[in-house]
C-alpha cells in the first residue's frame, strides 16, 4: 500500500486516514483515480480543496458523496455524485456494493467489530482494483458475482460461524475481528500467521480459482500439475490434516503446513501471500526501502509490484526485505512479521500466480525467461532494467560478480542478465 498527501499542506496520509492530522481537512478516496484527496462540503454534496501544497493530485473530480457506510465511520471512499442527484440517498461505494450481509449494528461490539472487517476489506478490494482482477457485483447478472457476508454467532448457537468460500460468497466470522479471540484460534491451531486481511486474502483466493482456473483449460491443466489434483476428496483432507497434521518435509514445497491439506488450500495460501508481497512491496517502495544484509541479502524497491513484470522480480526483493522487517520486530520483541519461507516449489507457484493474474498462462515469453535484477529495477519484456540500459551494479549481476553492467554483460552470479 502506497502513502498519499494531503493537497491542502502537504501532511503525508495513510489509506485509512479520514481527517488529515495536521490541517484537520476532511479525507476521502478515490478509487477509480486511486488518490486520496481533502474535501469540503458544498450543501449535500463534497468538492476536492485547492491544490496548497502542490501535491500535483490530477484533475478535479467535480461533485461526490461518501460511501454511505461512511455515515457509520466505517468508510472513507467517495463516489462521482451529479449535483441532480445530490438530494438522494447516499449510495455505496466500489468496495462496500459487494457487500451483501453485515451483522446487527444495533450491537455497540457487532459496529466496533465490523468497522476493522471493514478496513480490511478495502485494502483488499484497492490490490483487486490496482491487479484490475474482475470484481462482478451482485445483481448484474453474473453467474458468480463477489459478495461478502460478515456474520456473528447468534446467541447461544452450539454452531459458531465459519470462515470460508462458497460459490462466490465469502464469508467472515465477526469474531475474527476480536484481537484476542483471534489470538487465541491461532495458538489453538498452532498457525504462525492469522489476521482479518489474511482471512480475506485466502478466501478471495478460492474466489479467483473459480473465475481465473476452473473453466480455463490451459490454466486448469497447469494449476494441478503445480499444486495437485483438486478433484481429491476435501472432506477426507480435512480430517486427515486435523488428524495427523501437515506431513514430515512439507516446508520444502508448501508456503504454510495448512497448503498441505489440499490442493485448494495450496492454492489459496500461495495466492494470498501473493497478495501480501505485491502490497508490502509497494508499501517498502514508497518509502524507498533498502536493505543490504550481505551480498545475497540486499534489495533496493525502485518499481511497481502491481505493474506486469517476471515473477522473480517481485520474489529476488522480497527475501531480504522479509529479513529485514522480521529483524526489527525482534528488536520490538514482538513475533517475525513473516513467518515463513519461500523454497524453490513454492517460487514457482507464486509465479504461477502472477502470470495468471497478468494474463500470461499459456502464451510463451518472447524472448525466454528473463533473469532478473534482484537490486530492485522492474523487468521489461525485453529487458530486466525498466527505462535504463545500465545498471548502477547494486545488484551484483554484473560482469565478475558486481559492478555496472549493459545489455552486453551474461555473466552472473544469479545466472545472467538478458539481452
Amino acid at each position: 500500500m502506497k502513502l498519499f498527501q494531503c493537497q491542502c499542506c502537504g501532511q503525508i496520509l495513510h489509506f485509512e486516514n479520514t481527517v488529515c492530522l495536521n490541517c484537520g481537512s476532511t479525507l476521502g478516496y478515490l478509487p477509480e483515480a486511486d488518490r486520496m484527496i481533502a474535501v469540503a462540503p458544498e450543501g449535500a454534496v463534497w468538492r476536492a480543496l485547492p491544490d496548497s501544497a502542490g501535491a500535483g493530485g490530477g484533475d478535479d473530480p467535480g461533485t461526490l458523496r461518501f460511501c454511505r457506510n461512511w455515515e457509520r465511520s466505517a468508510c472513507n471512499w467517495m463516489l462521482p455524485c451529479a449535483p441532480e442527484d445530490a438530494g438522494a440517498e447516499a449510495g455505496y461505494c466500489l468496495a462496500c456494493q459487494h457487500n451483501r450481509t453485515v451483522p446487527d449494528l444495533s450491537t455497540p461490539e457487532h459496529l466496533a467489530l465490523w468497522t476493522k472487517i471493514e478496513a480490511a476489506k478495502r485494502r483488499l478490494v484497492y490490490s483487486l482494483l490496482r491487479l484490475e482482477l474482475p470484481r462482478p457485483l451482485p445483481d448484474t447478472g453474473h453467474p458468480q458475482p463477489l459478495v461478502f457476508d460478515f456474520l456473528a454467532d447468534a446467541p447461544g448457537s452450539a454452531d459458531p460461524v465459519m470462515t470460508g468460500h462458497a460459490d462466490g460468497v465469502v464469508t467472515i466470522a465477526l469474531i475474527e475481528a476480536d484481537d484476542a479471540a483471534r489470538e487465541e484460534r491461532r495458538s489453538q491451531m498452532g498457525e504462525a500467521y492469522r489476521t482479518l486481511l489474511g482471512h480475506f486474502r485466502h478466501e478471495v483466493g478460492h474466489y479467483y480459482w473459480d473465475i481465473l482456473v476452473r473453466d480455463n483449460p490451459a490454466a486448469l491443466d497447469a494449476c494441478r500439475a503445480l499444486f495437485g489434483d483438486e478433484r481429491a476428496d476435501y472432506g477426507e483432507a480435512l480430517q486427515r490434516h486435523y488428524a495427523q497434521g501437515a506431513p514430515d518435509g512439507w516446508e520444502a514445497r508448501f508456503v504454510s503446513a495448512y497448503a498441505t491439506m489440499h490442493p485448494w488450500e495450496d492454492w489459496a495460501e500461495t495466492w494470498a501471500h501473493y497478495l501480501h508481497m505485491v502490497d508490502t512491496l509497494e508499501t517498502a517502495a514508497t518509502l524507498g526501502l533498502r536493505v543490504n544484509a550481505g551480498a545475497d541479502l540486499a534489495a533496493q524497491v525502485r518499481f511497481d509490484p502491481y505493474a506486469h513484470g517476471a515473477a522473480e522480480a517481485l520474489i529476488t526483493p522480497w527475501v531480504p526485505l522479509t529479513l529485514a522487517l522480521n529483524s526489527l520486530n525482534r528488536s520490538m520483541g514482538l513475533a517475525d512479521l513473516y513467518p515463513f519461507s519461500l523454497p524453490a516449489e513454492v517460487r514457482e507457484k507464486l509465479g504461477f500466480v502472477h502470470d495468471l493474474v497478468h494474463g500470461r498462462i499459456g502464451a510463451a515469453e518472447p524472448n525466454g525467461a528473463l533473469a532478473v535484477c534482484p537490486g530492485g529495477m522492474a523487468p521489461t519484456g525485453v529487458w530486466p532494467h525498466a527505462g535504463t540500459d545500465l545498471c548502477a551494479g547494486e545488484c551484483g549481476l554484473g560482469a565478475e560478480g558486481g559492478g555496472a553492467h549493459s545489455r552486453a554483460d551474461r555473466t552472473a552470479a544469479g545466472g545472467g542478465i538478458a539481452p
